[in-house]
């Protein structure tokens, strides 16, 4: 038998092979019992549990989980608009991701909703004040070639 001083895990371990728990990391081990790789999973895989369709305005944002390791809470991202969708297909999302794990990990489904068209329309906005402040930075540039460039920089940027 061998005897280990400065480790909390086990102290007398026999020669040969050891249990898996105990070679991984303590940080690993927190990680997999908080079930981490069932919110990886659900990441990695949800355009083929839920389809395309609903996978483009909606992603997995976290899982809360009880104490038992069952009957958790995944909340959803969904794009404004888009919710009424997510509300009449919640029961179906819960029956896919519980028979692909096998088990009853999901019980509710909570909605948070964020804007994306929004958000670029206030970005477009603010773009002519930008491209004014740049122009005037640029006509201070001394080197002709330089200024140029920027200036084409500028014209490909306000098209986008």
């Amino acid at each position: 038998m061998h005897y280990k001083q400065n480790n909390k895990e086990r102290k007398i371990y026999l020669q040969g092979l050891r249990l898996f728990g105990n070679t991984l990391p303590r940080s690993v081990k927190s990680i997999l019992k908080k079930n981490g790789y069932n919110y990886s999973e659900i990441i990695n895989k949800w355009n083929s549990l839920v389809g395309k369709e609903v996978s483009s305005f909606s992603y997995p944002k976290s899982i809360k989980m009880n104490k038992g390791n069952t009957k958790g809470t995944l909340v959803l991202a969904v794009e404004r608009g888009n919710e009424i969708i997510i509300e009449y297909s919640k029961n179906d999302i819960i029956n896919k991701i519980n028979s692909y794990f096998g088990y009853k990990l999901i019980s509710k489904v909570k909605l948070e909703t964020f804007n994306s068209k929004n958000q670029n329309e206030k970005n477009k906005n603010k773009r002519p004040e930008t491209f004014k402040d740049l122009n005037k930075k640029i006509h201070g540039i001394k080197s002709k070639d330089l200024r140029n460039s920027l200036f084409q920089l500028i014209e490909s940027m306000k098209h986008e």
